[in-house]
């Protein structure tokens, strides 16, 4: 059966799949990226872990993979297929495409995690069948995905849908790029997380826990709660007026609260909003398959533009 391998690496995990040319996980295997054992060990896990994927494939399917698609954290030139800068495994510079690709003897395309998770919400999940779409992620830290026509822009330098720099209260708390009142500072898993953890005196205390009081009706839980939404949405709403998308997808561990984040953020949203169009706001749909689906997705464009350039006259 025709395949493509695909990598999701996180700083703490990767998950991996062999996706068929329909999108489905032929096959699915996690493992530990091993960041602690250095750069160096991190690369080299990869490359074995993808040799794996290419051996059961082969086994299993009848058949070597396609392509492969690696969806990385950072800063990723996707078009050199270097990845340039990771803080959380170490990496600078690393040419990651030409090394997995020497490996597997296949195409290999590279991407941005948050940009290849928002191309598979943009073309199989919560944004399928939208022309503009704005993927944004709140996780430890805030990052999205600018989608047009069933693909992700990633900007002149690769730096683009970076809303969690955003500053969005000027002179606020110092965010590590150096700016201070970044959005990612006030309304990202981690931010609610440690302002949660101080109102309640649990040091234990995290976002979920904070989502929970908020349905309970704690009003300190309300309070820490409305700070991070009302962030939120002027970061948002700045997004909007600049890519004037149709639909916004939330991801990321803090939309798992559900209507506990989405009813008032659409509020948020909707009072903030003047000349702007309004979006529809939407959960994602993938969950943590996302990159793994949106590295196939890269993998399969690499696929597709080739059988159309073999075929071409």
């Amino acid at each position: 059966m025709r395949h493509v391998i695909a990598l999701d690496v996180g700083g703490t995990g990767m998950k991996a799949a062999l996706v068929g040319a329909d999108g489905t996980l032929l096959h699915q295997a996690r493992r530990a990226t091993g960041r602690e054992r250095g750069p160096e060990a991190v690369v080299r896990t990869i490359l074995d872990f993808a040799a794996e994927l290419r051996a059961h494939g082969t086994e299993r399917l009848g058949g070597p993979a396609a392509a492969a698609g690696v969806a990385v954290p950072g800063i990723v030139d996707e078009a050199r297929g270097i990845a340039s800068y990771a803080a959380n495994l170490g990496w600078r510079d690393v040419p990651l495409r030409e090394l997995i690709g020497a490996e597997l003897g296949i195409p290999v395309a590279l991407g941005h995690d948050v940009r290849t998770g928002g191309l598979a919400e943009g073309r199989v999940g919560a944004g399928r069948g939208t022309d503009r779409f704005l993927f944004v992620a709140l996780g430890t830290g805030i990052a999205g995905a600018i989608g047009l026509d069933g693909r992700v822009e990633a900007g002149a330098h690769g730096f683009a849908g970076e809303i969690g720099h955003i500053v969005v209260r000027p002179g606020g708390t110092p965010c590590p790029c150096g700016q201070h009142g970044c959005l990612e500072r006030f309304a990202s898993a981690a931010a609610v997380s440690e302002a949660w953890a101080a109102a309640c005196g649990d040091a234990e205390a995290d976002a979920a826990d904070c989502a929970k009081a908020v349905a309970s009706g704690d009003p300190n839980a309300v309070r820490v709660w409305q700070r991070a939404v009302d962030a939120l949405a002027d970061g948002l709403v700045t997004a909007l007026t600049l890519l004037d998308p149709r639909t916004l997808i939330i991801g990321g561990g803090l939309a798992e609260a559900g209507e506990t984040l989405f009813t008032p953020l659409r509020d948020a949203v909707r009072q903030r909003v003047t000349f702007q169009k309004l979006p529809e706001i939407v959960p994602a749909a993938l969950g943590d398959t996302a990159g793994c689906l949106g590295a196939g997705l890269l993998a399969w464009d690499l696929v597709n533009h080739t059988d159309r350039t073999e075929v071409t006259p």
